[in-house]
């Protein structure tokens, strides 16, 4: 550890910075009270162009995202890069559906995606699947932001669960205190930081190695080496026949999964009216420049590991191919700017953890213990129920890094980006029709959720010997297609599930089936805040959401 003293204490330094601003974040926008879901888990619905931006921002763009999209480089190639496109092409599409959620929730005073699904649809069971969906595939995506901090303590030459234990009871508190402020405010140093960061890896790396035609020619020859396990090259530079297709499928499906997150919604909830959402979908692009040149770290390191020996460190006998890009900093800038960087990783994690910590325990406390266990809870009540939650989902998330080896919160993560995607039909679709029955939506979501589960039980992986939850990527040879192909597991799940509803929809129809109770009308979808109002939400809190049972 002596080694990296600089890098430890600069390290140190910017996480108590950052700890500092999580509890100030009490007093920043002050309420009257936090004791209420508005303002505790939605920062009061009143954040505006910047606030919104710099928190969707550090929401959306993970710690893992920055060290999991150039180790996919690094080991596959092009494949990659797909993370680049999916970051796209969502936000034309927020753009027409976010908007809607804004104005609805805003209306109506939902907190929650499954808050929506009640009031439209008027069923609680549904709205419970999508609860627990929600909350299923957020989970391990906390955990993972845990894999994030350790790639960065195992380049520091840091062992041991302790340092992760410590952070992580630190975002606890200041979240338990602050609530969404507290990630909010944190996002400006995150962001800036990590800007600063990729901006000059981007010219400083490059012209270490000796220009980018080095760096292409060498991490090209390194990904044409064969992979003793498959027999094949490890890789390519440029995408070949067989994963075109995806390529082309895991980007449209993780396009359309992005901001079905609760996380994600939680974010664009608290925004202050409808014109903030429409600004960050036309400037979130930024981040998708900046996630274009962090995946190009990986080419970097393949061409690194050959001129300075930048290797993935070896823990238990294993590569750890999410150290490339800790080891790479370490490797190629001073202690100083190291240590910048590797503070910018760990605060990463701390602001979407603490996101998704707030909102499933929304997803808890309004869709879960108010709607099956307490129905008379206060606002307070409700607030207290989702600060305790918050802190039962960080301890979840802890004991799977420190009693469960991380590779399955990794499998979990990729669960879990199938499993949201399954809310799709409900969630984006029914902001722009009803027709869709609820029962049918029920029979969809549990159709797409079977199909893509065994689907990614059926794939292995040859590099480490698994023979299940081995990867995403599906082979349609598996489908009686005759073709070396592949497909995204959850492109396949969702249409499955948008066909069954559709059928079932049709069916009960057909058999006149009683129609469910929807609380919303028409001019929902497109209210916007008035100047200096207060959200409807702050007297009504999500009250008159009823129906008959599905």
């Amino acid at each position: 550890m002596g080694d990296h003293a600089v890098e430890l204490t600069i390290v140190i330094v910017l996480f108590l910075l950052v700890s500092g601003m999580g509890f100030a974040a009490a007093r920043w926008r002050r309420a009257e009270s936090l004791a209420h879901l508005d303002e505790w888990g939605l920062g009061g619905r009143n954040f505006g162009t910047w606030i919104t931006w710099f928190l969707l921002g550090g929401d959306l763009y993970t710690a893992y995202t920055f060290v999991a999209v150039p180790a996919l480089v690094f080991a596959s190639g092009a494949i990659g890069f797909y993370a680049v496109p999916y970051t796209i092409l969502i936000y034309p599409m927020g753009f027409l559906v976010l908007t809607r959620l804004w104005s609805v929730s805003y209306v109506h005073g939902f907190v929650t995606p499954a808050d929506f699904v009640r009031g439209r649809f008027g069923s609680p069971t549904l709205a419970l699947l999508i609860a627990l969906t929600g909350i299923v595939a957020t989970m391990p995506y906390i955990a993972l932001q845990l894999v994030g901090i350790e790639a960065v303590l195992k380049a520091m030459g840091v062992t041991g669960h302790l340092p992760i234990v410590v952070a992580f009871l630190v975002l606890a508190l200041y979240t338990y205190s602050s609530g969404l402020r507290a990630p909010a405010l944190i996002a400006f140093v995150k962001d800036t930081l990590i800007y600063i960061v990729i901006i000059v890896a981007v010219i400083v790396i490059p012209y270490k190695l000796g220009g980018w035609d080095v760096v292409f020619g060498s991490a090209e020859k390194a990904l044409s080496a064969t992979n003793p396990n498959t027999g094949a090259p490890k890789g390519s530079l440029l995408l070949n026949a067989n994963n075109q297709l995806q390529y082309i499928t895991l980007a449209l499906g993780s396009a359309l999964a992005l901001f079905l997150y609760p996380h994600s919604l939680t974010s664009v909830l608290a925004a202050k009216n409808r014109n903030t959402i429409k600004r960050n979908m036309s400037a979130l692009p930024a981040y998708s420049f900046l996630l274009g040149l962090i995946a190009l770290l990986g080419y970097m390191a393949l061409a690194a590991s050959q001129e300075f020996g930048v290797k993935p460190i070896v823990t238990d006998g294993k590569a750890d191919p999410n150290t490339i890009v800790p080891v790479l900093f370490d490797k190629l800038f001073p202690d100083w700017f190291a240590g910048v960087a590797f503070a910018a990783v760990a605060i990463g994690a701390l602001v979407p953890a603490a996101i998704m910590s707030i909102a499933a325990a929304n997803l808890f406390s309004r869709n879960i213990y108010k709607e099956y266990l307490n129905r008379d809870a206060t606002p307070a009540q409700e607030a207290q129920v989702s600060k305790l939650a918050s802190l039962v989902v960080k301890v979840g998330a802890l004991g799977v890094i420190i009693f469960i080896n991380p590779q399955f919160a990794i499998d979990l993560q990729l669960i879990g980006g199938v499993l949201i995607l399954q809310t799709l039909p409900t969630v984006a679709l029914g902001l722009y029709t009803r027709w869709l029955h609820a029962w049918a939506l029920v029979g969809g979501l549990v159709a797409g959720l079977a199909v893509g589960l065994v689907m990614l039980y059926q794939i292995p992986n040859p590099n480490n010997g698994k023979l299940h939850f081995g990867g995403s990527a599906y082979k349609l040879s598996e489908l009686g297609i005759d073709s070396d192909k592949q497909i995204y597991v959850g492109f396949v799940a969702v249409l499955v599930n948008i066909v069954v509803a559709v059928l079932l929809t049709a069916l009960f129809r057909a058999l006149n089936a009683p129609e469910l109770d929807d609380v919303t009308q028409a001019g929902d979808y497109v209210a916007d805040r008035s100047p200096d109002s207060a959200p409807p939400a702050a007297t009504t809190a999500g009250a008159g959401i009823a129906g008959p049972e599905a």
